[in-house]
């Protein structure tokens, strides 16, 4: 059966305030057309059809000239499976100030952990809402070998349904976990929810990291009713958040197509000052992957 076409994303609008210098987009992925690179069978969705790797990459750095960043985060797509390579090249291509963000299986091997560091990859991907090759049961195992190569975990969870079954396992893994989408709460807009809240006791123990990254998956724009998530997961531990545009929005089911400046705007507009915002732009995602702050 063919598979739909996704959309080519907008061209970027300037921000109301641009990011300040070496900050980090820390969620994105990269595609290519279905020529270049092996496409998933299992996939939801073709990339937009036209540009080839190279001219995704060109629409990225427009993107990131127009809104201020200067690093960055690829995120490896479902649409190739547990092929990496669309997402390795991608940051081969992008070069210093960018990293990468693959998948692995249950039971991987020493070596093919070597090669996710030699690939300048910085985190295994678990996908806790619709399940695939990493369980985690397996992550938890991998965790260890993971910590010694410098690697940390990736998860995209619902955390009002289950941040209870997975909170203490968390809290004492051998390596960071990075919780994608402000946890991605499904059932409600609120931070009062209990797995919500054991999300920020993560956080403010040190224990986790979370992107403040996909609102549009959450609510329509301008995005004012994740603004009390987003500021409580602030509130909890600044030095545990990222930013993320989650560019160039594949998948988007029931949301709208966002303009990535209108989220960092939605950003800012929670975001209680400059030196938070420096905070989560630049220095977070300098201490997290291992970019030079020289």
């Amino acid at each position: 059966m063919d598979k739909p076409d996704a959309i080519l994303p907008p061209p970027p609008q300037a921000p109301l305030k641009r990011a300040p210098d070496g900050a980090c987009d820390a969620h994105v992925h990269l595609v290519a057309n279905r020529e270049e690179f092996p496409l998933w069978d299992g996939r939801a969705e073709n990339p937009a059809p036209g540009p080839d790797l190279d001219g995704w990459l060109e629409m990225f750095r427009t993107q990131l000239n127009t809104l201020g960043f200067s690093r960055g985060v690829i995120v490896h797509s479902i649409l190739y499976g547990t092929d990496n390579s669309v997402t390795v090249e991608a940051v081969r291509r992008m070069g210093p100030g960018f990293k990468g963000v693959g998948l692995l299986a249950d039971g991987t091997s020493d070596r093919q952990m070597d090669d996710f560091v030699k690939w300048n990859m910085a985190a295994v991907r678990l996908n806790y809402v619709h399940g695939g090759v990493l369980s985690w049961e397996g992550a938890k195992t991998m965790a260890p070998a993971l910590a010694e190569r410098g690697l940390h975990i990736q998860m995209l969870c619902h955390a009002d349904q289950h941040m209870a079954e997975i909170a203490d396992d968390a809290r004492a893994l051998k390596t960071d976990v990075v919780f994608d989408h402000i946890g991605w709460p499904k059932d409600a807009l609120t931070p009062d929810s209990a797995g919500f809240q054991a999300l920020c006791r993560l956080l403010a123990d040190g224990k986790a990291w979370v992107k403040l990254s996909a609102l549009y998956r959450l609510c329509p724009a301008p995005y004012t009713q994740a603004d009390p998530l987003v500021a409580a997961l602030i509130a909890a531990n600044p030095e545990r958040c990222l930013w993320g545009s989650d560019w160039p929005h594949l998948m988007l089911a029931d949301a709208q197509m966002p303009q990535a400046a209108d989220l960092l705007n939605a950003f800012d507009r929670v975001v209680p000052d400059e030196q938070t915002r420096q905070r989560i732009l630049v220095d977070n995602p300098a201490r997290l992957f291992g970019f030079d702050t020289a």
